[in-house]
């Protein structure tokens, strides 16, 4: 395994570019995170403001391994995750604070990305783990359908300064 993890990759799959976050992404990155629905089941539900995104961004910036999903047909930002928690003692790192924009939910968007950021990750690394929501049933299953297995542990993380339970998935290296 090559010893030092990217960060900041540009990953292309088939629909969708995934690239390193930049400043100026926040207009369509809100757009794509104004929609209720896209928060309804995550604990922080109110992310869909402006001031809470806002905050969001500016932690996906300062974080330095975050992403913008980008549709590749039309250029339109579709919505973000992050690289988080190396740890090469145990060989593992976490993907997370992932959202897609509404009108991208119920196909195999997020599939394709996940797929480059794990096919990326297990360069470096032989699990990925998902930190879920207890309550984000949607996200659960999805994933569930991309072949995540729970911990059987369940953790609370601090997001907004309330600690939220979540329920710990993982998926190794084959």
């Amino acid at each position: 395994m090559i010893n030092t993890f990217d960060f900041k990759p540009v990953l292309e799959g088939p629909r969708v570019i995934v690239r390193p976050i930049q400043e100026d992404d926040w207009e369509g990155m809100f757009a794509a995170a104004a929609n209720p629905k896209v928060w309804e089941l995550h604990p922080v539900a109110d992310r869909y403001k402006e001031p809470v995104f806002r905050s969001f961004f500016d932690g996906a910036i300062a974080s330095g391994s975050a992403f913008t999903f980008v549709d590749g047909k039309t250029g339109r930002i579709i919505g973000s995750s992050r690289f988080n928690g190396l740890d090469e003692a145990l060989g593992e790192i976490e993907i997370g604070w992932t959202f897609l924009d509404y009108d991208f939910w119920g196909g195999s968007y997020n599939a394709e990305i996940k797929k480059l950021m794990l096919d990326h990750a297990f360069k470096f690394v032989d699990t990925v783990v998902f930190w879920v929501g207890d309550t984000n049933i949607v996200s659960r299953r999805a994933m569930e359908k991309i072949g995540g297995v729970t911990r059987g542990e369940m953790k609370g993380r601090v997001l907004d300064g309330i600690n939220y339970p979540h329920i710990i998935y993982e998926i190794r290296k084959v």
